[in-house]
Order: C-alpha cells, then structure tokens, then sequence
C-alpha cells in the first residue's frame, strides 16, 4: 500500500516533467508517452530499491534508454499516417520560420538527446555523460554540433538577442 501511494505521489508531481522531456527526445507527442509508459513500469517494478536513491536521476535514465532502445527499432515508420489527403499542398516553411522543437526534431538523434539533457534538463556533462554511457568529450562534441545545428536552423538572431 505504501509502495503504491509513494509512486502515485510521483507520477502526479514528474509525469508532465518527464512527458516533455520524452516529447524532446523523440519529437512525437504519442511516442512521449509510450516512453513515459514504458519508464514508469521500469520504474515501479524497481521502485523498492529505487526511492531510497535519486528517483529523478533513475526515472531520467530508464526515459532516455527507453528513448533510445525505441529508436534503434527497424519496425517503427517515420511517416505520419493521415486518413484523408489535404485539397491544398501544405507551404513548406523557410528554416529561420522552425520553432525549437520541429529544429530538434531535425537533429541527429544523438545530438538531440545531448542538447535536451544538458540544457532542457539542466544535466552536467559529467551527469550527461554517466547516462548515456559515452565519454565526457563526445557529450561537449555532440551539444557543440547540436547547438550550432540549432543556431544555422533557428537564424542567430535568436541566439545573439539572449545574450
């Protein structure tokens, strides 16, 4: 009883936390919450040993393994289903008109995950690193490429107005 009030009360406060981060990595609203789904079983069947740790840091794990497990599968489509053809073509947009998330969606799936967990989830690079279980280097390699692939996307102008 304990066990599930205690992981009821997480899911209320981090499920939209973690819905959005799955939404970065992944780039679809309906495959975010299959990774959310699929974390939170991992998570509860592991709840026992977990809560006395960093829930977060291990919910943000099994997210990001499960993101990246999901992604390796060959049976996954990247086209979208539509049941009716639209009577007028849809206008592309230039790329200084994408919004971060559709930019997101336009990198590597590497760079993506590396970009979201450093500086959407606030990771370190050492954290960032440790989680998916490459080097230091390849983590500031990867947010360097990422960064500068979302700045030639975005224009500069939305970088250099932060400053």
């Amino acid at each position: 009883m304990e066990r599930d009030r205690e992981f009821g009360e997480f899911v209320d406060a981090r499920a939209l936390v973690m819905r959005r981060t799955a939404y970065l990595l992944c780039g679809d609203w309906h495959r975010a919450e299959d990774l959310v789904q699929t974390a939170l079983t991992k998570l509860y069947v592991a709840w026992p040993r977990v809560r006395r740790g960093s829930v977060d840091a291990y919910a943000r794990k099994v997210l990001v393994r499960a993101a990246i497990d999901e992604g390796r599968r060959g049976f996954r489509s990247r086209e979208t289903v539509v049941d009716t053809v639209p009577d007028t073509a849809v206008a592309g947009t230039a790329p200084g008109d994408l919004d971060v998330r559709r930019a997101l969606a336009l990198l590597p799936p590497g760079q993506r995950t590396v970009v979201v967990l450093r500086y959407w989830e606030d990771l370190s690079v050492t954290e960032t690193a440790r989680l998916l279980g490459r080097t230091e280097g390849t983590v500031k390699s990867q947010a360097a490429k990422g960064l500068a692939a979302l700045r030639e996307l975005l224009g500069r102008h939305v970088f250099e107005e932060q400053r």
